[in-house]
């Protein structure tokens, strides 16, 4: 059975640039032996991050990010049995929400910033999947 989970999660300290690039080695090395595919979209202070994959894998996960010092204020945003993926193509893509044009953050956000903490789930989908269809994420499989 597959599943998809949207979490979002505030950055501990500030060096946000290592950290983004700590976890996206980490999800290359680990994701493809577990299945598991998805999205990190970040800020200087927030995190978000949908994954993709079977029940156990994805949960597991979660658990592992729950205790990770590098986050805090983690948040459930969406989880959900799905029928197919959505983000196939990436071990883990990438998406620096401080790059992306402020015109596609206001047509789901009330203020051309990412607050994932303040938005609903199904609104954060839709977002991932705008930036799915401008090419404003990066990655590889």
């Amino acid at each position: 059975m597959l599943v998809r989970l949207l979490y979002a999660s505030r950055a501990v300290d500030e060096k946000t640039c290592d950290t983004v690039q700590l976890i996206m080695q980490q999800s290359r090395l680990h994701n493809p032996a577990n299945g598991i595919t998805g999205v990190l979209c970040h800020t200087d202070q927030v995190f978000m991050q949908v994954l993709e994959g079977g029940r156990e894998a994805v949960n597991s996960l979660y658990a592992h990010i729950l205790r990770d010092p590098r986050h805090k204020d983690v948040m459930l945003l969406d989880y959900e049995e799905i029928t197919e993926r959505r983000y196939a193509g990436w071990t883990m893509g990438q998406a620096n929400m401080s790059k992306i044009n402020p015109s596609i953050l206001l047509k789901y956000s009330p203020l051309p910033v990412l607050d994932p903490h303040g938005m609903s789930g199904k609104m954060l989908l839709s977002l991932i999947d705008e930036l799915m269809a401008t090419a404003s994420i990066v990655g590889r499989t």
